[in-house]
């Protein structure tokens, strides 16, 4: 007789632990933990989402639309995505919402690819101003299979809405692009709008960065002034990386190609135009993320995104390190270290060194590439989430200028500086640990120990 193993051989290959792999996620646990995080383009994903993103609806292939999938056994999930849509509509005003999208750029990708035709001229803010690569710089799909024209800034190194203006009469774009991603002040969407319509264009206004602030209702909110709206739900709405469309007053206006609504333009352009099956467990993702984002508790915590940049940016500049525009609407700080005889690059790994984590980046009328840069950028999404108030941004320009300072010496960062440095940002995020994140109780190769 032939006995029947308890566990085949395929399912215990499976149940045995990934040790490298463990390690190298306990490791990252541990990074971030450790690390003050600056960076504009990131956050923390709460932990609902966390745990909303490892459920079984992973497993579910959804093609197609809630009620409208090309497999079965969709039904539940079709409730997943449902929430989500109509958490998107309430918490921006929007009248539709698509959640499928994979990313922020996917999603201008399908906003662009649906409503243009290669050839056709785009307006939008220019990557050396603080615009996005998706929103027409020449590498980008989108400053490759579209005529792209770039906006940029006055002398007060604000957006030059009067350029726009010029550029849209003079181009006569089908699609206006506003938004950016290394922009640190307020954008007029409704200006914006009026220039779009006297150019006969659309406008696609990406608020990628500000999307918490607007929705906690402390900056201009663009759905009833542009015709779509895009975002990402990783940067401020601490969710998932991945994408929303959103459509407000404009929902019903009829479609480019006479086929029915706008609404129905962009549901048919997400799929099957451009996307296959959404990722149905990032979409949970997005729907935790939603809910969250709607509460109180979330506009205290855009109160402090707003509050710790503006506080960092003015004590960073009584450092004597410029900032660019002299200051901050959102939660940007968009730091010149032209006249400190230091690159965006090497202001970059010296902070890393010393467990500072910033991204290098241009500023308007940089000269060097966007390899070396002439600035940094810096953001208090994560900080803002961990709990660092203004008070805390003071020890943070502190941390900073000292370390820019004695990089101007020389690269690497000189030992003692580092670890001294170090140690006082392991006793800054000790005292303000990730919420609701586990950390691994050894050191980090490069980190130190846990203080």
């Amino acid at each position: 007789m032939t006995v029947v193993p308890a566990v085949r051989p395929a399912q215990a290959s499976f149940a045995e632990p990934d040790a490298e792999l463990s390690a190298a996620i306990a490791a990252e646990q541990r990074r971030q933990a450790d690390s003050l995080v600056l960076v504009a383009s990131s956050s923390i994903a709460h932990p609902a989402v966390l745990k909303a993103m490892g459920s079984t609806s992973v497993n579910v292939t959804a093609e197609g639309y809630p009620g409208r999938r090309y497999h079965a056994g969709c039904a539940i999930v079709d409730r997943i995505e449902r929430l989500a849509i109509e958490r998107a509509k309430a918490l921006f005003g929007a009248r539709y919402a698509n959640v499928q999208p994979h990313s922020a750029t996917t999603a201008n990708q399908i906003v662009m690819a649906s409503l243009l035709r290669p050839g056709d001229t785009i307006l939008g803010m220019s990557l050396d101003q603080g615009g996005h690569l998706s929103h027409g710089s020449p590498p980008s799909l989108s400053g490759q299979y579209f005529r792209a024209v770039g906006y940029g800034l006055d002398q007060a190194e604000t957006i030059d809405y009067d350029q726009v203006a010029r550029l849209a009469a003079e181009h006569r774009p089908k699609l206006i692009i506003c938004g950016a991603t290394a922009y640190p002040r307020t954008v007029d969407f409704a200006r914006f709008r009026q220039i779009a319509d006297d150019a006969g264009a659309y406008l696609l206004a990406d608020i990628s960065h500000i999307g918490g602030l607007v929705a906690a209702g402390l900056h201009q909110n663009p759905v009833d002034y542009a015709h779509v709206v895009t975002t990402c739900t990783h940067k401020q709405l601490y969710g998932p990386r991945g994408g929303l469309i959103l459509i407000g007053k404009d929902a019903q206006a009829p479609a480019p190609d006479g086929r029915g609504t706008l609404e129905q333009h962009f549901q048919r352009a997400v799929f099957p135009f451009f996307q296959g099956a959404p990722a149905v467990n990032v979409i949970a993702g997005k729907a935790a993320a939603l809910r969250l984002a709607a509460t109180d508790g979330f506009r205290h915590l855009a109160c402090r995104i707003a509050g710790d940049a503006a506080a960092l940016a003015a004590e960073l500049s009584g450092r004597s390190i410029r900032i660019v525009s002299g200051g901050t609407d959102n939660h940007i700080v968009l730091a010149d270290l032209t006249e400190l005889g230091l690159t965006g690059h090497q202001a970059e790994r010296a902070l890393e060194e010393a467990g500072i984590v910033v991204n290098k980046n241009r500023i308007p009328g940089d000269r060097r590439s966007a390899v070396d840069t002439s600035g940094i950028r810096i953001g208090t999404n994560t900080v803002a989430f961990r709990g660092l108030g203004p008070s805390e941004m003071v020890v943070c320009a502190d941390l900073i200028a000292e370390v820019i300072t004695a990089a101007r010496a020389g690269l690497p960062l000189a030992r003692e500086v580092r670890d001294k440095v170090r140690r006082s940002v392991g006793e800054l995020c000790a005292d303000f640990p990730i919420p609701g994140y586990a950390v691994p109780d050894y050191p980090v190769p490069g980190y130190g120990a846990r203080p």
